[in-house]
């Protein structure tokens, strides 16, 4: 946001005001000023000289030899090419060694046979505007040999406002707004301004229709009589010095009006609309608009039109249409000055990809009472301009609207307590007023009236005061203070130390990958998982189509990463530690429930030989078997379930997670994927994998006991490493063989570890081998192989128990 210094001035009194001074005291109260540079400073160089006499170039007819006077009391001869320059005009002389815009230097010349020493400058050549066609003669009287700038009165500074402070600052996107904080911060007056409409004629105004709630206001003035005169200089100079190239007076006033007030407006030709008025409409689908940088756009409901009859003349709050522009000669305007919505203009901006100043300040919530001080701002400099200009119809003022401004109570006891100063009542009050608050003494409040300009998304709370008042009196001028305060230990997450444990395990020894997933589901995967009747929380503006469904479990999140990974790699291992939410579980406000979970899934290329540990699922069993050991729970056992956990797990091959003393608590299950989801999910044909995956709740772990922290010493005599093999029936679990070989061990059997699963005819049907390593191992004795003869034999009975036997 550039802001001319030479324009607050028509707002506020500068005098002996340093621009970096008021850069800085606007960054330390209001927004950041991020450079502060003067205007066109070539200009300073370039003087203006009186032309004394004008002869024809000897040897060339478009050229004239010149005689100026540029206050130096030295007559200049220069060669001009312009067919305007005459004797008697005063003109803008740029001399030798001046620079003007190009790095085009002015040098002494020999054009033709004649010297010159200098040039004559046309408006482009000083980059004043795309006027070339002859020289500037210069208006008025201008001091000779004056800095043109300067005679001119287009001298300027220009301050850069960063954007970003800005943006809920609708009222700072024009000079009149930020010459309103400069006014307070310097504690001058703001100056009045006359934005009332001038006298309109009797005339019935233009039909105006309002069908969309995204207009909220309409205003269309007629005018008539406007001829093609020329935009006064001071004007194109504040245009410039806020970047924008000065075209023709009607675009320029436009221009001017939105920089000055920040209220767009737009002109259209009377002759061009349609009997029927104006209508403002969502856009057709399929329907275009040929806008005036000559593109046509491909337009869809979202849109809002400006319409003449029903033919398009505008994208509302953004860009006017080619064909309603105004032609050369016209004299016969609408000027339309509206308010729309910032959320269908932003969106529209963005889709098209055009953005305008018009759209950057719409997108900011304007204040709804300004298009009427817009458009008595704009009727009043044109007819300044052009007298003889007139208003034949009255005022077209359509929409449904009403003004923002609003009474907000505030504490000057709060106030103190917040900024940590002890400042009065009367100088809260000043300040506030200072920017066109006004303040009434409520008791022990004080009752705030926010004025329209300021209401609208951004002053609604106490708080907004507080923080008007601290930026006004000026942060750096509250007294610093030592910070004092009670040292307390932070309050301890046991669930974010739990998370915390399980991602160092996964993600280092295991060699898991964390991955981090949107909760949002897409429709398609739960209709793949068969979970469409499931109730789910939604929300109403999803990020993507078919994905507005927020998800119950983590685990489903991860099957849809399985395929893009497999294909980079031949084993996936994915985890997420995430929550769920349960709508049936809503709190009394109304919030759903959530579950914490951790999901894990392990997918490899299918193997092609046999081995004991066969797919994924013991593996994965022995990840989530590591980990609740590594986490320090006493107790916990894996158990065959009939009725699976969810649907889309394997209808055999799943297990429970118990963890606690005897039965335990369920706290999750490890179980393959149902082999029906293999080609759905993509892991099939050249994918083909075997996938396991998990789910532990975070919530469950925690109710459980855990053993805490335990020191072992170095045992005091040696071991001796045995292996066993057990024939039993396949109905027997392997957990129970563990236990019988723990019982025969009497405390000795240490370091048990399944080596081999053997199924064989010669086992009989039914039966399968399981052959283990162990340690037999005493705190007490160096053990014997009388004691491993025992302990062999105390085995073979226990496993007779349960009907199984050592393999021989």
């Amino acid at each position: 946001m550039l802001i001319s210094m030479r324009w607050l001035g028509r707002h506020v009194d500068l005098s002996g005001i340093d621009p970096e001074q008021l850069a800085m005291d606007l960054t330390l109260s209001t927004a950041e000023v991020e450079g502060v540079e003067r205007f066109a400073p070539y200009l300073s160089d370039v003087v203006v000289g009186h032309v004394l006499e004008r002869e024809q170039h000897p040897d060339a007819d478009k050229l004239s030899v010149c005689k100026l006077d540029v206050g130096t009391g030295e007559t200049l001869q220069i060669v001009c090419g312009a067919p305007n320059v005459a004797a008697g005009q005063m003109v803008a002389v740029a001399t030798v060694g001046t620079v003007l815009p190009g790095d085009f230097k002015i040098k002494k010349s020999k054009i033709r046979g004649v010297h010159s020493v200098g040039m004559i400058c046309s408006e482009r050549e000083l980059g004043l505007s795309d006027e070339h066609d002859g020289i500037w003669v210069l208006p008025g009287k201008p001091t000779i040999g004056a800095p043109v700038a300067e005679a001119l009165g287009i001298d300027d500074w220009v301050l850069e406002i960063d954007n970003k402070s800005l943006t809920h600052r609708p009222d700072l996107w024009g000079h009149r707004g930020v010459a309103r904080e400069v006014a307070a911060i310097l504690d001058r007056p703001l100056l009045p301004m006359d934005t009332s409409l001038p006298e309109l004629g009797g005339a019935d105004p233009v039909e105006v229709r309002v069908e969309s709630p995204a207009c909220s206001r309409y205003i269309g003035l007629s005018i008539d009589g406007v001829g093609e005169g020329k935009t006064p200089v001071w004007m194109r100079g504040m245009l410039m010095a806020t970047d924008q190239r000065p075209i023709d007076l009607l675009v320029d006033l436009s221009n001017f009006v939105m920089g000055d007030l920040g209220q767009p407006n737009h002109a259209f030709d009377r002759d061009q609309l349609a009997g029927d008025g104006i209508l403002v409409r969502e856009a057709r689908e399929g329907e275009t608009l040929v806008t005036l940088d000559e593109v046509e756009r491909k337009l869809g409901p979202a849109d809002l039109l400006i319409c003449s009859g029903d033919k398009a003349v505008a994208l509302a709050g953004i860009m006017g249409g080619q064909d309603s522009k105004v032609q050369q000669g016209t004299g016969r305007l609408l000027l339309e000055v509206a308010c729309f919505e910032p959320v269908p203009v932003r969106r529209t901006s963005a889709r098209l990809g055009l953005r305008t100043d018009s759209s950057a300040r719409f997108e900011k919530h304007l204040d709804p009472t300004l298009p009427l001080k817009a458009a008595g701002h704009f009727a009043r400099l044109l007819q300044e301009i052009q007298p003889d200009v007139t208003f034949p119809a009255s005022l077209a003022d359509a929409g449904d609207w009403s003004d923002p401004a609003c009474d907000v109570a505030m504490n000057p006891d709060q106030v103190r307590r917040s900024l940590g100063v002890g400042i009065s009542d009367e100088e809260m009050s000043a300040l506030l007023s200072s920017i066109g608050f006004r303040v009434q003494a409520n008791g022990e409040a004080l009752t705030v009236s926010v004025p329209s300009n300021r209401a609208t998304k951004d002053i609604a709370i106490e708080m907004d005061l507080i923080e008007e008042v601290g930026r006004l009196y000026r942060y750096g001028n509250i007294p610093e203070r030592h910070l004092t305060g009670a040292l307390v230990p932070p309050p301890v997450d046991h669930r974010r130390e739990l998370a915390e444990s399980c991602r160092d395990l996964l993600a280092g020894g295991a060699r898991f990958h964390e991955t981090l997933s949107y909760s949002f589901q897409s429709d398609s995967l739960h209709k793949m998982l068969g979970l469409d009747g499931e109730c789910y929380v939604s929300v109403i503006n999803p990020v993507q189509e078919g994905t507005a469904r927020i998800r119950r479990q983590v685990l489903p999140s991860l099957l849809t990463l399985l395929e893009p990974n497999r294909r980079q790699r031949d084993e996936v291992r994915l985890f997420e530690i995430g929550k769920g939410y349960l709508p049936e579980q809503a709190s009394e406000r109304g919030e759903p429930g959530e579950v914490h979970e951790l999901a894990l899934a392990l997918c490899r290329a299918r193997q092609t030989d046999t081995s004991f540990d066969e797919g994924c699922l013991p593996q994965l069993m022995a990840v989530v078997q590591d980990l609740l050991g590594s986490l320090e729970f006493r107790d916990w056992q894996f158990v065959a379930v009939e009725q699976a956990p969810v649907s889309w797990l394997h209808p055999v091959r799943r297990v429970e997670v118990r963890v606690g003393a005897g039965d335990g608590a369920c706290v999750g299950f490890v179980a393959e994927l149902d082999p029906g989801l293999a080609a759905p999910l993509g892991i099939d044909g050249e994918l083909v994998s075997d996938t396991a995956v998990a789910s532990i709740s975070l919530d469950a772990l925690l109710d459980q006991e855990r053993s805490g922290g335990s020191y072992n010493p170095l045992p005091r005599y040696p071991g001796f490493k045995i292996d066993v093999a057990i024939v039993a029936p396949e109905e027997v679990p392997a957990r129970d063989l563990s236990r019988v070989i723990e019982k025969a061990g009497k405390g000795n059997a240490k370091d048990l570890v399944v080596f081999d699963l053997f199924r064989g005819d010669q086992l009989g049907a039914g039966r399968r081998s399981l052959a283990y390593h162990l340690v037999l191992q005493s705190d007490k004795k160096t053990l014997t192989d009388k004691d491993a003869q025992s302990f062999l034999r105390r085995l073979e009975r226990g496993l007779g128990e349960i009907g199984a036997e050592l393999r021989s």
